[in-house]
């Protein structure tokens, strides 16, 4: 059956705000939504999608990442597949770490200050780091690496829990955030970086270092930058001294909309776009990570992008979700302005945290 792609808009927000919009008029026209990895359980709470439990059970579902499905799971019922995987992960310039001195990509953020800044004024490179600071989605995922290596969260247990944002933990997070700028490691206009403004600066050999996910990988690799894949390592995300790396939980998945006409054939179509083959071309061809754990092994995939095994690692042992809860739009909200504005200085990172704890505990309040 032929199948018709509709183009959404590339910003995250933008698309969830058109789908919401969609669905409170009645529904929509679309059959299959390829969305984020954060909106299965906000979707599902309004009833927009499919329960999946009946085509999709448990023993399908153990062949994914589970962490992945844990955000698509919603009281006890499964609305979504996973489709790619996503994690948070840095990007090194290994050339210029080995003309250094430097054995190995940092570890610690102290350890990534210091290449940062002797390798930025050393080699006359523009920027030590960057990463996606804007006030949007990717902005809280950048924020929250730095909080949950520093020892804090936002919840005390992800898919539920108190609010316990306002910590000394995560203060040290964000400071260490805004000390990026402050520090000169990285440039002020970070604060206004997504994946689209980031990754150009470090794949055209203008920083040393950049956050981003694994799929970026495949873009420099495929030649689509200044620099090429033999230049570039990826590692975890550094951590403060004495903490374990934490890399944000990314991807997509497929949905299909309550409302179709055209259920079994979107199935088919879903179970045909998350099969063994289709994951393993997409990330042969194209460097996406699979959400599916058996692609991971596969020796195509592990030749076509070497960093297979590292991005494996980090998405069982590092990748953690934002908090999952049908609550969690209003929570990314709050949550993009204060972050934005710890790391550009306009609020203290103490204020932050506090001005989150109470925003976040009244919208959490709902799920009582």
């Amino acid at each position: 059956f032929p199948v018709t792609i509709r183009e959404m808009p590339a910003d995250t927000g933008a698309y969830f705000d058109k789908l919401r919009t969609e669905f409170q008029a009645g529904g929509g026209e679309i059959d299959v939504i390829g969305g984020d990895v954060i909106w299965p359980i906000q979707f599902a709470a309004q009833g927009w999608v499919q329960d999946l439990t009946e085509n999709f059970p448990a023993s399908e579902q153990n062949k994914f990442l589970p962490a992945h499905i844990q955000a698509c799971t919603y009281e006890g019922a499964i609305y979504a597949v996973p489709w790619f995987e996503d994690a948070g992960v840095l990007y090194s310039r290994t050339d210029l770490l080995e003309k250094a001195g430097y054995s190995a990509p940092p570890k610690t953020w102290d350890e990534l200050k210091e290449m940062a800044l002797k390798i930025s004024q050393d080699e006359g490179i523009p920027n030590g780091f960057v990463f996606q600071g804007k006030n949007y989605e990717g902005g809280v995922c950048d924020a929250l690496e730095y909080i949950r290596t520093h020892g804090g969260d936002v919840l005390s247990n992800v898919t539920s829990g108190k609010v316990i944002i306002d910590s000394p933990e995560a203060t040290a997070g964000l400071e260490t955030y805004h000390s990026m700028i402050t520090d000169g490691v990285a440039p002020k206009a970070v604060a206004n970086y997504d994946e689209t403004t980031s990754v150009p600066v470090f794949g055209n050999g203008e920083a040393v270092f950049l956050r981003e996910w694994p799929g970026t990988y495949g873009d420099i690799a495929g030649g689509a930058y200044k620099i090429k894949a033999d230049q570039v390592t990826v590692s975890p995300i550094p951590v403060a001294s004495g903490n374990e790396s934490s890399s944000t939980l990314g991807g997509w998945t497929f949905m299909i909309n309550a409302q179709s006409d055209l259920q079994d054939e979107a199935w088919e179509f879903v179970k045909f776009m998350s099969s063994y083959e289709s994951f393993k071309f997409r990330a042969v061809n194209g460097g996406y990570i699979s959400a599916r754990k058996a692609i991971l092994d596969a020796p195509a995939v592990q030749e076509a992008i070497p960093t297979v095994k590292l991005a494996k690692d980090v998405l069982l042992e590092y990748a953690t979700s934002r908090p999952v809860t049908q609550y969690y739009g209003d929570m990314s909200l709050e949550m993009q302005e204060q972050f934005n504005n710890a790391l550009t200085g306009d609020t203290s990172p103490q204020q932050a945290v506090e001005t989150l704890q109470k925003s976040l505990s009244s919208i959490m309040q709902q799920a009582e």
